[in-house]
């Protein structure tokens, strides 16, 4: 009994590992789908010369400039949105004074979201 309780339980978990972090839309593209949200809402501070990488160092203008982070550390945790910084501040799960975008600068759709969520969750692939 103990044996059948155990391999219930661990399909179970196979089941939700392998099926939670997939996209019910396929893989999600950095350069189609990701990178034109950033280009529209966060490269107008988060450029070479902008207020955004002057603060805090992120330059969102290559796929390179972004995994490299803040000079704080990396936004992005490939694989896991939860530990990405980047997550946490789009979400507004992180202090109001760093909440993105900022200023007057309206909140992401949650479609937006989402794509940069899932994009991180299948490894923050440059493709």
């Amino acid at each position: 009994m103990a044996r059948i309780v155990y391999l219930f339980w661990l399909s179970i978990t196979l089941f939700l590992l392998t099926g939670c972090g997939k996209s019910s839309t396929g893989e999600v593209s950095f350069s189609k789908q990701v990178n034109p949200i950033l280009v529209s809402r966060c490269l107008s501070c988060h450029n070479s010369e902008g207020e955004g990488f002057k603060k805090s160092g992120l330059n969102m203008e290559t796929y390179d400039t972004l995994m490299k982070g803040t000079r704080f550390g990396p936004v992005i945790v490939p694989g896991n949105p939860l530990s990405s910084s980047l997550v946490l501040t789009i979400e507004g799960k992180a202090d109001p004074a760093i909440t993105m975008p900022h200023g007057s600068l309206q909140i992401l759709p949650q479609v937006e979201r989402d794509s940069i969520k899932q994009w991180i969750q299948q490894g923050a692939k440059n493709n």
